[in-house]
């Protein structure tokens, strides 16, 4: 029995173990990948995951610490340890789940943009992660190792909810005749592949190419053809940019139905967002147009200001 008893302690303080480690790890890798994704949900769970870490390593000392003798201070053994590490176990999976809503709440009313790429990769690995340290303690027989798994349960079906929620994001609302990933779409014109698209919509529908030279495309010519792709049912605006540095983007732009344009607000608008999500720009940046600049800032509230020059164009009168 004896034996027996000592096997099955060591059995429980590696799952433990193994459930510490995989969480440490994972927690670091969280937070450098949720400051970059700029998702509150990942970044909320990497503090999560920081309370699971610790109550995790709290969980394997007194797991270990459990098994000892008996002695004149603790005449009934150390056993209640075991139970302590499961009450702060606890005690951190109510606090974390609290600190998540509350952020979440936060973001709500005050979203910000989030690369849902990231978000997915993160996701699909904070399943496995969690779900292996999961089932590898669900085995466990101490109530310890029981609260552990319950909490590492909770935390797969976070990232389940985390990945369905990417998976969404991943589908800007942009009108579109079919199911596409509106941040990388092709488009055949004339018997040329147009790679690259990118698909936002900032009150009306646009379409951004990213070019090295824009002034190697004739708009007059491939402007009104994406415009009324079939893939836009509500006809696009179309933009053909090149990013000069971080700061800087010079555009020429199509507008639907209207034509060549010498400037376009929303067009500004929507080529800074774009760029900002594909990284090739800060969120604030300077769009050039043939007739002057516009300064986009895309800020956390998830709103974008734009201001620029104020020109007089015609004087005329209105007799009402």
């Amino acid at each position: 029995m004896g034996n027996h008893h000592d096997h099955h302690h060591h059995h429980s303080s590696d799952n433990i173990k193994v459930a510490f480690f995989l969480n440490f790890a994972f927690t670091i890798l969280e937070i450098i990948g949720g400051l970059y994704v700029n998702s509150i949900a990942i970044i909320s769970d990497a503090i999560h995951d920081l309370g699971d870490t610790i109550s995790l390593g709290t969980s394997w000392y007194l797991e270990e610490k459990s098994h000892k003798k008996s002695n004149k201070k603790f005449s009934f053994g150390y056993k209640r340890f075991s139970l302590l590490g499961a009450l702060i176990n606890s005690v951190i999976l109510i606090i974390g789940s609290l600190y998540v809503i509350n952020e979440a709440v936060g973001r709500i009313l005050e979203p910000e943009h989030t690369d849902a790429k990231g978000m997915i990769f993160f996701a699909v690995i904070g399943v496995l992660v969690n779900g292996y340290a999961a089932w590898k303690l669900s085995g466990g027989r101490t109530m310890n190792e029981k609260v552990a798994s319950w909490h590492l349960l909770e935390d797969v079906l976070g990232w389940v909810a985390v990945l369905v929620v990417a998976i969404i994001l991943n589908f800007k609302d942009i009108p579109l005749s079919k199911k596409i990933n509106p941040s990388n779409v092709s488009l055949n014109i004339n018997n040329k592949t147009f790679d690259g698209g990118f698909c936002v919509n900032v009150g009306n529908p646009h379409i951004i190419f990213f070019v090295e030279n824009i002034n190697d495309f004739d708009l007059n010519k491939i402007g009104p053809e994406i415009e009324n792709h079939e893939y836009f049912p509500q006809k696009c605006n179309v933009t053909i940019a090149n990013v000069k540095n971080k700061n800087h983007i010079k555009v020429r732009v199509w507008e639907r139905g209207a034509g060549l344009t010498k400037a376009c607000g929303t067009a500004a608008c929507a080529t800074g967002v774009a760029s900002a999500v594909l990284k090739l720009t800060d969120k604030e940046t300077n769009i050039e147009f043939q007739e002057g600049s516009l300064n986009i800032n895309w800020y956390k509230d998830n709103n974008i200001y734009m201001t620029g020059n104020v020109s007089g164009i015609k004087k005329i009168t209105v007799t009402i």
